[in-house]
């Protein structure tokens, strides 16, 4: 049986990877995140607080545990934050990344780090794994510094770049898709960009992704995105009439316009043909995606004896 340590299991990829590990694996697995307390049940799943900053807590924690596989889905993803407070976001994203790698190598585990289409400039995209990185944002510098550490590492390991992450989950930080229905259930307009290309990904997939590259110690860079390219304006559309919201609320505007922090890539996208070869996926296109999500929001309103629109 594998032992699987997991970071950041806090956050919506983190969620869902817990999810279907404990749900179709065997696997002996360990959930970690920053926070000393957790909403897990200790029925289920075994949980331990780490913050990957932190050396020797990484150290002590490996060498207690000794998995075989280290899942790194602890970053700092706040993208214009990043921008803001470098400092902080290099500590995370490739410090963090280093106090792992000089663990794993001390116990000989592997790693599955999580990266992000923002290495990319976004000038020629969609992307293939030889694509030829070049970020023109803090948080795509830290993390492509982060993948570079362990390229140069030793360690087994696996890269997941994957983008525009949507889903739902426990206490988490709104992704796109939550932010656009918080909008729309309220009356309000919601602004979103119709010069940045992407591949929404539903995080359920990605998650899926990460167990087939466990369980088949497919030890290699993978790209894993939805199977749609579209702007993220028309995402908000797709969003607005998957849940039956007046898609007029939704308001086109240009990425100069909504002026923030930290540039993003404007012609991005994933080609993931060698995911789907390697691993023997498919990826799901919006529609099919956002009705996921909204099947799941349906569940847990109903858990909580609340109406659903």
């Amino acid at each position: 049986m594998k032992r699987v340590l997991l970071t950041g299991a806090h956050g919506l990829l983190g969620q869902k990877i817990a999810e279907i590990f404990q749900r179709e694996s065997e696997t002996e697995l360990l959930l970690t995140a920053r926070q000393q307390e957790t909403f897990y049940s200790p029925l289920e799943y075994d949980y331990v607080p780490l913050d990957i900053t932190q050396r020797n807590a990484v150290r002590d924690l490996l060498e207690s545990f000794r998995p075989d596989v280290i899942i790194n889905s602890a970053a700092f993803t706040d993208v214009d934050r990043c921008e803001r407070e470098r400092e902080q976001a290099w500590n995370v994203n490739v410090h963090g990344v280093q106090n792992l790698v000089a663990a794993a190598l001390r116990i000989g585990s592997a790693i599955v780090h999580i990266s992000t289409d923002y290495i990319f400039d976004g000038k020629n995209g969609p992307y293939d794994e030889r694509a030829r990185p070049n970020p023109i944002n803090y948080y795509g510098k830290s993390k492509l510094a982060g993948e570079n550490v362990l390229r140069g590492s030793g360690v087994p390991f696996a890269i997941v770049r994957t983008m525009s992450l949507y889903g739902t989950g426990k206490n988490i930080r709104p992704n796109f898709v939550l932010r656009i229905l918080m909008n729309l259930r309220d009356g309000k307009s919601a602004y979103a960009p119709t010069d940045q290309w992407t591949n929404p990904t539903l995080a359920n997939e990605v998650a899926y992704a990460i167990l087939k590259i466990v369980e088949g110690e497919k030890f290699d860079i993978y790209h894993i995105s939805g199977s749609e390219r579209l702007t993220r304006y028309q995402f908000a559309v797709k969003i607005a009439e998957v849940f039956h919201f007046d898609p007029s609320l939704i308001q086109p505007k240009s990425s100069d316009e909504l002026r923030n922090d930290a540039q993003r890539p404007k012609c991005s996208g994933f080609i993931t043909l060698k995911a789907e070869t390697e691993l023997g996926i498919r990826f799901s296109n919006v529609a099919q995606g956002l009705n996921v999500v909204k099947r799941e929001l349906s569940n847990i309103h109903r858990i909580r004896g609340l109406s659903h629109a």
